[in-house]
């Protein structure tokens, strides 16, 4: 169906509108990152870096930093493989309402209040001593991560011919042959998606970790909120940016990549 060029330049308008009443309030993030006050005024009367400065000499920040990026990157893999596995795992599945019933209760996190999510871990880790170790932050942020996962690579999934591993079966590759050779590679848009997803969801996660942190142990959005509930430092600005610069460009690079292997 064609449009009439003022029906298409009205959608482009509202697209635009949209677009930015999402996008504005993330930016104007950016340079209250870069004023010359020592508090959270916007629009900046100066501008200066000394903020990024303090955000890279203060070990605080740089620990809670290089926290956040070390659990993101082991939620990745834990949450990727689990999630991977369980969305296989429940497609094969014959008796179909079982696997609805499983597909649901992987599901569940995405659904049940965080802060509930976040007082029952507390109880379990607290149990089983680990709160504030690295280990509980882990599982914690990967119960988060996978259901990303199961939908992401279930979608994947949707459209991947059985035949192909039936094929393949007949051919004399075992499961995991099948599996690593066939299906693995027609699927991995949506585990690299899955992927990101995970990587975004712990490395901003804050409820759960608020609840499982320690003196010892705590990531840089967990920094963030304290630093905010105790003073305005616009060093958090300065966190800020970076954690959306380097979401944003994770997400950029993943998509990039996915989109060149679709063209080869």
């Amino acid at each position: 169906m064609k449009h009439r060029p003022l029906t298409r330049s009205l959608l482009g308008i509202y697209t635009a509108l949209v677009a930015f009443l999402l996008v504005a309030p993330t930016l104007v993030v950016i340079p209250l990152g870069f004023t010359d006050k020592a508090s959270l005024s916007f629009p900046p009367t100066g501008w200066s870096t000394r903020w990024y400065t303090n955000f890279f000499e203060d070990p605080a920040w740089t620990s809670a930093f290089g926290n956040s990026i070390l659990v993101a990157v082991i939620v990745v893999i834990v949450a990727t493989s689990f999630g991977t596995a369980a969305a296989v795992g429940i497609r094969s599945w014959k008796r179909r309402r079982w696997a609805k019933a499983a597909q649901v209760l992987v599901l569940a996190p995405l659904v049940v209040p965080a802060i509930i999510l976040a007082i029952g871990i507390y109880a379990l880790f607290l149990r089983f001593q680990l709160l504030g170790t690295l280990i509980g932050f882990v599982a914690a942020h990967s119960i988060l991560a996978i259901p990303f996962v199961l939908v992401s690579v279930t979608a994947a999934l949707a459209g991947y011919d059985e035949r192909l591993s039936t094929a393949a079966a007949s051919l004399g590759a075992s499961r995991w042959n099948a599996f690593r050779t066939v299906m693995l590679p027609l699927i991995m848009p949506g585990v690299v998606s899955g992927a990101l997803f995970a990587f975004v969801t712990s490395f901003d996660e804050v409820v759960l970790s608020i609840f499982i942190k320690s003196p010892y142990l705590e990531t840089l959005p967990v920094k963030m909120y304290a630093s905010v509930t105790r003073d305005t430092d616009p060093t958090i600005a300065a966190a800020a940016t970076m954690i959306m610069l380097l979401t944003t460009v994770i997400i950029a690079v993943g998509l990039l990549s996915m989109r060149r292997r679709k063209h080869v």
